[in-house]
């Protein structure tokens, strides 16, 4: 399969991540069950004083998942524009598909470990074929 095929699967399932936990992070405030309630309670409750701001945990851990929400929509977007550039560009292209796809597999790991495993699944997938796309294009370079 091309390289361009490869990574636009990749930036595919990354936009698609990245809307899910856009979606799921923005329903953590929804408490299901009392313990639930009063964890989410406790991390909204209460604010203190960090750096120059006022803030409580619920608002560093809304904070994070934007954080990662903007990073996932980047690395899908970066995928997509790497895409485009894997002849004309390809040392260029090369180097950063590997970092991408190293990064995707630590986010992956990250994911596996903390979160679960639906998450991870869709990252691993995404790192594979970014990774496999370089050592194609790597590939095909020595036969050119």
């Amino acid at each position: 399969m091309k390289p361009k095929i490869l990574l636009r699967i990749a930036a595919v399932l990354i936009f698609i991540h990245s809307v899910l936990h856009t979606y799921g992070f923005n329903t953590w405030k929804e408490a299901p069950d009392p313990v639930y309630k009063t964890i989410v309670d406790g991390m909204t409750g209460h604010t203190f004083s960090f750096m120059g701001a006022v803030r409580s945990l619920g608002n560093f851990y809304e904070g994070f998942g934007y954080a990662s929400s903007i990073a996932l929509f980047l690395i899908a977007i970066v995928l997509w524009l790497v895409s485009g550039e894997t002849s004309r560009s390809a040392n260029l292209a090369k180097k950063i598909i590997y970092a991408i796809g190293i990064a995707l597999v630590a986010w992956g790991i990250d994911e596996l470990i903390y979160f679960f495993p639906f998450a991870a699944a869709i990252t691993l997938t995404a790192a594979v074929l970014t990774l496999l796309s370089g050592f194609v294009m790597k590939k095909n370079s020595q036969f050119n």
